[in-house]
């Protein structure tokens, strides 16, 4: 059977919102539909969706959690009291339209911090990024290129294989960056996610986003009121077709209280799909892909509210069923199941990692909760503890390891007062050379060059420096960090905007690495408080990108590669190819990113304009999914990747 027509919707198309005017969350199936195999069944209602259990979320020892929100700009949010205009409610339907009040309601009460203010203090940020960044040569530290608008905060983002990003949050409830912008303890509707896809290819204005809204779903918060679900601050990775999975979510009130929610963005066919409720509420959880392909979900407060973390373990999708492989895959009402054995972490948002022994490793915020999980026998057993103490939010990357998957993670970051970068290797702990400064809330990726870039950061959550909730930073935190080969951490140049709590960042296909989030610092320089555009988005460009003529990847195989298999490229470049890396795409949130992983692959031989390669030794080197193929040429210049798909079914 060929592949159905997406579902229609009633109304018209919105000129703010460039999704339909109601959600598209589409039919029930007992496992996944696959698109050749079975037709969509009737598009359910909001009382058939159920509703979720109530959820928390852990708080962050090192700043006391004033997490009190979440990130997000809420058109409905910001006016829970704001009363929705009849005509806006019979053109497109009562949600959509209580969205728009709010967003009236919002830019009103934007008299408290003035737009003078914002655009003044971005014109501020905007002059002092152009002084402090003279000092820089752009082919040694790499430069900072754009900076535009984006209608979300980012404070979840994704790099899809289609070559688009999704960026998802929460609506705000506020305009004022010195207040809670996100609906943490909202009770009710303003209790709200949202979601967009940014295609580069299409630019950086208005029309280059798209909104792909969350499922509607009934919250089990008393009101059982219809919203877009309120999946901020989940948890998330992705699955071996391409699509990214995501686990919990707010409830609302007790501080902010763990969703059971679960579900999967479908990124060929840029839909939403649910999936049954998890076992428990979760917010501020951990996910990472096994070597099975299989999700494992750790941590994040319960439904019983902020301060009581959920120990229970779950593996998505559950044994018994198969692993999501194909694009047309795709897990809908799919069970999780609960894990053998518990993960206590007393705080939320653990780092986890799947290394080359295809053990799970699991480190904990607390020096003395880091565990190794076996996801085959099902069991835990102690690492040594970690040399530094208490970590709030902070990097940790797995370190690249040449032909093979990595088995070490450097741990950097998230403790402003210790400037040290720890690694785990072998067992063991052992303290590594520092960067310039201690930061927290900050992102470290790895190029393609196998280099590290550290971006974003602060002195603790929503604090750059000068006391909670001011906008105001130290430039230091604006300051990235460059570490080579040999591990030595120097200064590059500064971003435009501070970004600390719930910043993120990415390396794209072209090579750029894409820097967002923070909603305080983007709604204090929004040159628009009025507009749809709550955040913003900086581009980076490595320095390799100064470094001449990049070498050309001109064909990739388009079906799936198995391991430890020979296969060919095509490059007009060929003779000047010296590396030849696979990096995989970015998903993170909360300075945690599970699924960075770069290998390097071994040339078999060069002829004419083919390159034969031979992918990586196993699944647990290099789990199934998709990967960016790069050719790097003896000064370090990548290609733009194309990509490949690693794994047979």
């Amino acid at each position: 059977m060929g592949v159905p027509s997406r579902p229609s919707y009633r109304g018209e198309a919105c000129p703010e919102h460039t999704g339909p005017p109601r959600d598209p969350q589409a039919c029930s199936s007992p496992l996944w539909r696959s698109r050749r195999r079975w037709p969509y069944r009737p598009r359910r209602t909001p009382a058939d969706l159920g509703s979720p259990p109530a959820h928390d979320r852990p708080g962050d020892r090192s700043a006391g959690h004033p997490h009190g929100g979440v990130p997000g700009r809420s058109l409905a949010r910001a006016g829970a009291a704001a009363a929705p205009a009849a005509d806006e409610v019979a053109l497109l339907g009562e949600e959509h339209a209580r969205a728009h009040a709010g967003r009236r309601a919002a830019a009103a009460g934007a008299a408290g911090y003035p737009q003078a203010t914002r655009t003044a203090s971005l014109e501020s940020l905007r002059a002092s990024q152009a002084r402090a960044n003279t000092a820089f040569v752009a082919s040694e530290s790499g430069r900072f290129t754009d900076f535009f608008p984006s209608p979300d905060f980012g404070v979840h983002l994704a790099q899809l294989p289609t070559g688009k990003v999704l960026l998802f949050s929460f609506e705000r409830v506020e305009t004022d960056p010195t207040k809670e912008t996100g609906p943490t303890d909202r009770i009710g509707p303003t209790n709200a996610g949202r979601a967009y896809l940014w295609d580069p290819t299409r630019g950086t204005g208005p029309r280059a986003f798209k909104e792909v809204r969350p499922p509607t779903v009934l919250m089990p918060d008393g009101t059982h009121v219809p919203r877009p679900a309120p999946f901020f601050c989940a948890g998330h990775a992705f699955l071996p077709n391409g699509m990214l999975a995501v686990f919990g979510g707010n409830t609302g009130g007790k501080g902010g209280s763990g969703a059971k929610l679960s579900f999967v963005f479908d990124p060929w066919t840029e839909t939403w799909y649910r999936n049954r409720d998890m076992v428990a509420g979760r917010w501020y959880p951990s996910v990472v892909t096994g070597a099975d392909g299989r999700q494992i979900i750790m941590s994040g407060q319960s439904e019983r509210g902020t301060g009581t973390p959920t120990p229970i373990v779950e593996r998505f999708p559950a044994k018994r069923l198969p692993v999501p492989w194909r694009p047309y895959d795709i897990p809908l009402d799919v069970a999780a199941e609960r894990f053998g054995v518990d993960a206590p972490f007393r705080n939320d948002y653990p780092h986890l990692f799947s290394l080359r022994d295809g053990m799970i490793y699991g480190l904990g915020r607390d020096a003395d909760q880091q565990w190794l999980f076996d996801p085959v026998a099902e069991t835990r057993r102690d690492l040594p503890r970690r040399p530094a103490d208490f970590r709030g939010y902070g990097s940790a990357v797995p370190l690249p390891a040449g032909f093979r998957g990595p088995d070490s993670v450097l741990v950097l970051g998230g403790d402003p007062h210790d400037p040290h970068t720890y690694r785990l290797a072998g067992g063991r702990w052992t303290t590594e050379q520092p960067r310039a400064f201690g930061r927290t809330q900050d992102d470290t990726l790895i190029l393609p060059d196998a280099t590290l870039l550290t971006v974003n950061g602060a002195l603790s959550t929503r604090d750059y420096g000068n006391g909670p909730f001011n906008p105001k930073a130290d430039l230091k935190y604006r300051q990235t960090e460059l570490r080579d080969a040999r591990g030595h951490w120097r200064l590059g140049p500064a971003q435009r905007l501070p970004r600390g709590y719930h910043s993120n960042a990415l390396v794209m296909p072209d090579g750029r690495v894409m820097v967002t989030g923070d909603e305080l610092q983007q709604i204090a320089n929004d040159p628009d408080i009025g507009d749809a555009m709550d955040g913003s988005v900086e581009l980076y460009e490595p320095a390799y990108l100064h470094r001449g003529p990049r070498p050309s990847l001109d064909r990739v195989p388009g079906g799936e590669l198995a391991h430890d298999t020979v296969f060919e490229v095509r490059s007009r470049s060929a003779a000047a190819v010296r590396r030849v890396v696979l990096l995989a795409p970015t998903t993170v949130t909360h300075a945690v990113n599970t699924s960075q992983r770069h290998l390097e692959l071994r040339v078999t031989g060069v002829r004419g304009e083919t390159i034969g390669l031979r992918t990586p030794p196993s699944a647990a080197d290099a789990p199934p999914g998709y990967y960016m193929l790069f050719l790097l040429d003896g000064r370090g210049v990548p290609s733009a990747a194309k990509w490949v798909k690693l794994g047979l079914r």
